[in-house]
């Protein structure tokens, strides 16, 4: 049986939040009342809903600021706001701005519930192809609050045909992320193509792209298809999409204008249908103010911007992903490894990430190519972060390291004269003694060329 859709329902009036929530009810909703914004901010917090249906008036913090805070935290949650005659132009404004819908009260039942009907369908992905499961976004490893938002707009936005734009920092898995959507995507059973704009010399780009006809350029010897008729009826991903050239850009403005493409050499266009993803880890903003982006071709390819957030950012999700990489890599290198030793874990936890992911992939990999036990520990994953490991010693065991080390150099200083040594220590002979004894040390061995203390007995 299909799970209930999950009604949020903010209104200060007890009366009018018992009847909603009794309809809603009626119409197999499953509801949550609160009576403010405040408290319908924390139960966001701890689960999200379907839709959310909130008076305008409210005590504190009133429904247009709920709406606000929605629209910056939640930017794919449907918002149906509730409104007296006075506060009509508010709904209205609001509306215009991305709220879902505005009823007048009083009204009826069955309007309400019609229009839950049909915010619930925005969120609702039944039409995707093989979403019956989370199979789509296996690759996407996490448990976070935030992640776990970010894929509900992916999966949303992965039923439409409009441009993605990724934003993130490098290693944040934007490849991954643009794969996923293809996946949840009516195209699924295409291809999915990626190319790295960055990555290819820009006299080549525009035939990796396009294609080329024999003899279009010296070594052009034959045919060759480009990337968007690889990827016709499906996704093509233009992965640093920031780095490409100022005149490819024009080009590619031009088939995602015309759904069409020329290959270089050719004299005819050839109709290609391809959804666009791209992804960068630049700011593209700055890129066009300073003209190297342009403009036009940002809005047609940001239609839908996500971002993914960095791993420091995601911190719930290390353990998660070093464990799943581990089981992977175990594999690979066919050892039977377990696990992290609890500080190795810890470490891992609290490291900095610049290289997010995929730098905590690589640890892994080194760690486990390493590794000789069932447990990875604490030294290979500092060796594999380039921290330098600490010997934590107690009190007692540093002092003694360091009075035998202070003794031997006492000792190899005087040629083994006690009464020397004693004296330059400040302590008496036959005390000085007691201490060469505890040690185990011979004054007599420190007399000549030899030396008595073995390299790795030197503390």
């Amino acid at each position: 049986m299909a799970a209930r859709a999950h009604v949020l329902l903010v209104d200060d009036d007890e009366d009018l939040l018992r009847l909603l929530t009794i309809r809603l009810q009626a119409g197999n909703y499953r509801v949550t009342a609160v009576a403010s914004a405040e408290a319908a901010l924390a139960r966001l917090a701890v689960e999200l809903p379907d839709v959310v249906i909130s008076d305008v008036r409210l005590p504190g913090r009133d429904g247009l600021a709920l709406f606000d805070e929605l629209r910056r935290q939640h930017a794919a949650l449907p918002m149906i706001l509730l409104t007296a005659h006075g506060s009509i132009p508010d709904a209205v404004e609001a509306t215009a701005r991305g709220a879902f819908a505005y009823l007048t009260k009083p009204f009826d039942g069955k309007i309400l519930l019609d229009k839950v009907a049909q915010a619930v369908s925005l969120t609702s992905v039944s039409d995707a192809p093989a979403l019956a499961d989370e199979s789509w976004r296996a690759a996407l490893i996490s448990r976070s609050p935030r992640m776990a938002e970010l894929l509900a707009e992916a999966r949303l936005v992965a039923v439409s045909d409009a441009s993605i734009l990724i934003r993130g920092a490098s290693g944040t898995g934007k490849e991954l992320l643009a794969r996923a959507i293809h996946l949840a995507s009516p195209r699924a059973k295409a291809p999915f193509i990626a190319v790295n704009c960055g990555a290819i010399p820009e006299h080549l780009l525009e035939s990796e792209l396009f294609g080329h006809v024999k003899g279009a350029f010296t070594g052009a010897i034959g045919h060759r298809e480009g990337l968007f008729q690889a990827a016709d009826g499906g996704t093509l991903f233009l992965d640093e999409i920031g780095d490409m050239p100022a005149p490819l850009q024009v080009k590619l403005l031009r088939v995602l204008q015309e759904r069409a493409v020329r290959q270089v050499g050719a004299d005819h266009d050839r109709p290609v249908d391809v959804r666009i993803v791209s992804a960068t880890h630049r700011d593209l903003d700055v890129s066009m103010q300073q003209g190297q982006f342009r403009e036009d071709l940002y809005y047609r390819l940001n239609v839908v911007t996500l971002s993914l957030p960095p791993l420091e950012e995601r911190r719930e999700d290390i353990a998660l992903l070093a464990h799943h990489f581990l089981q992977m890599l175990a594999t690979k290198y066919g050892k039977a490894l377990n696990g992290f030793a609890p500080d190795a874990l810890a470490a891992l936890v609290t490291a900095s990430w610049p290289g997010n992911v995929r730098q905590l992939y690589n640890v892994v990999e080194q760690a486990c190519a390493l590794a000789t036990a069932a447990l990875v520990p604490l030294s290979l994953v500092q060796r594999a972060l380039r921290v330098p490991s600490l010997e934590v010693l107690s009190y007692i065991e540093a002092k003694a390291r360091f009075e035998r080390h202070y003794l031997i150099q006492l000792l190899r200083l005087t040629d083994g004269n006690v009464a020397d040594a004693a004296r330059l220590a400040e302590r008496n002979r036959t005390e000085f003694y007691r201490l060469l004894q505890k040690y185990a040390l011979t004054p007599s061995l420190f007399r000549g060329e030899g030396d008595p203390v073995a390299p790795e007995r030197q503390e």
